[in-house]
């Protein structure tokens, strides 16, 4: 499966943003999706998740309030609404899939290219 990141840019501070993986072969199954994010000279931590149904999400607790995934499995698609950007939420945003509901890199086998979001003060 291929998973292609979109829509990264920079922002002003308080901006929202949309990203957007969209995936392509080997889509079926019910796979978890997720967001996660590497700011420079750091490790990639976990930003979101979202089960194939849609009806479980999971977020780190610095995106919850402030960002909200969601997928549409009749178009292999994820997006990630980010809104209330802070300038420490710069960094690469890649998206993930895996098998179950997990915050760790570990648990997810296929990623994409990653997006770059600048946040700006």
């Amino acid at each position: 499966v291929q998973l292609q990141a979109s829509g990264g840019g920079s922002v002003q501070a308080g901006d929202s943003l949309r990203l957007s993986c969209a995936a392509s072969g080997g889509t079926r199954g019910a796979y978890v999706m997720a967001w996660f994010r590497q700011a420079p000279g750091k490790e990639r931590e976990f930003v979101a998740s979202i089960t194939w149904s849609g009806f479980t999400t999971l977020y780190a607790d610095y995106a919850k309030g402030r960002f909200t995934i969601s997928r549409d499995n009749t178009k292999n698609t994820m997006s990630l609404q980010m809104s209330g950007l802070k300038p420490e939420d710069t960094a690469i945003y890649y998206c993930a899939r895996g098998q179950g509901t997990s915050m760790s890199t570990d648990s997810y086998d296929h990623w994409g290219q990653g997006t770059l979001v600048t946040v700006s003060s």
